[in-house]
């Protein structure tokens, strides 16, 4: 991905991006693999977040933390990154 990409990273955007920081193969990394168990710091998710905020992709740093794997990364950029507090009230 690069930096005028904005659009949803895909599970391979994901996967060339983190495997690097993880000194592995993309394909090597499982899905449902807890990368922070692999190596990866809160710092390197840091600067992806930055890294995509740049680029206008919604992406919140505390949901990567909580699903720190490729499938829990997918479903937060699936959900918009739309934080609870955020989203409208629906009036009744």
């Amino acid at each position: 991905m690069d930096n005028t990409d904005t659009r949803t990273p895909t599970e391979q955007d994901l996967r060339e991006v983190v495997a690097p920081l993880l000194g592995i193969e993309p394909a090597a990394i499982d899905p449902d693999a807890n990368l922070v168990v692999l190596g990866l710091s809160s710092l390197e998710i840091m600067r992806l977040v930055s890294r995509w905020r740049r680029n206008k992709v919604p992406v919140e740093f505390d949901a990567l933390v909580a699903a720190p794997t490729l499938n829990g990364w997918l479903a937060h950029f699936a959900a918009g990154a739309v934080p609870a507090a955020a989203e409208p009230e629906v009036a009744s």
